[in-house]
């Protein structure tokens, strides 16, 4: 049973936790568990176009420890000395390669919550709190297919009078291109002012606006609640613990691993592969009956 299901809620703490935790552990093994945890959940729910996507973000990874390494010179442990006579250490290669490594887990999160959380979702979860927010999310998430598609549909029908970004010289694809990217961007931006005004219009932001919804927060909901803030517990214990701490200046040091620390680790990586597990034992379950 796919996680997007499930109770609006759900959605949210969970991708809430993920992303915060990803962003505040800084540990290699915390780390490397998220980035593996949402390269493989997002493989899983858009299929090769999250691979390709994916695999693009490695080498811009390395590009950006590279460029924060040249320009942040901190550590003990000296490699080189660059152009201007400073030294790249060992200790800022490694910090560079954690943050875009960081940045790259919460991407693919963030890919993930596009094909999870739809916009009726989003007006259900802030549309009581901040009809103004819920708008402008909603518009977004629903801007983000709509932009796709709209693309395709322009693309093909400029291919039939021979101004697609395939075709011509090199020079001629990439004004090609320019033209499909000019004619995108208006329609966006119209778009957005037209849904806006419509919203507007349907008294949207008033105040003692009602709001209905089909979601029910029953029994499944719940157990997976549970499930979350079990693990939620033991990697608070590990905050707790400092099993999630690191320093990279002046030199790296961390806390030893002990057997402890797979505990933490199987805990954290069981919150995040979580829904994608619950997903292949639901095809699973469908395919037994089937």
């Amino acid at each position: 049973m796919r996680f997007d299901s499930y109770h609006p809620v759900i959605n949210l703490i969970y991708f809430a936790a993920a992303i915060v935790c990803t962003i505040w552990f800084h540990h290699p093994v915390f780390l490397g568990i998220s980035y593996v945890c949402a390269f493989v959940y997002s493989v899983k729910l858009d299929g090769k176009r999250a691979v390709i996507f994916n695999l693009c973000l490695i080498p811009l990874i390395f590009l950006y420890a590279a460029w924060y390494s040249y320009y942040n010179h901190f550590g003990v442990t000296n490699l080189r000395q660059n152009f201007i006579g400073n030294q790249i250490t060992l200790e800022s290669v490694v910090y560079g390669i954690v943050r875009g490594t960081t940045v790259a887990a919460v991407i693919m999160f963030f890919s993930c919550v596009f094909a999870v959380v739809s916009s009726d979702k989003v007006v259900y979860l802030f549309g009581r709190i901040s009809p103004r927010l819920s708008l402008f999310l909603s518009i977004l998430l629903r801007c983000v297919p709509r932009v796709k598609e709209r693309a395709r549909k322009i693309e093909i029908s400029r291919e039939g009078i021979g101004k697609g970004v395939r075709q011509g010289n090199i020079l001629e694809r990439f004004l090609h291109g320019l033209s499909l990217i000019s004619i995108v961007i208006t329609w966006t931006l119209e778009d957005f002012v037209e849904s806006t005004v419509s919203m507007k219009s349907r008294g949207y932001s008033l105040r003692g606006r009602t709001a209905f919804s089909i979601y029910r927060f029953d029994n499944r909901d719940r157990s997976f609640v549970v499930m979350i803030f079990l693990c939620l517990t033991f990697v608070a214990s590990a905050i707790l613990l400092d099993q999630t701490e690191i320093y990279y200046n002046p030199e790296i040091i961390m806390n030893p691993v002990t057997p402890m620390s797979f505990v933490f680790y199987v805990a954290y990586a069981v919150l995040l592969l979580l829904p994608m597990g619950l997903q292949i034992a639901g095809e699973i379950r469908y395919k037994r009956k089937k």
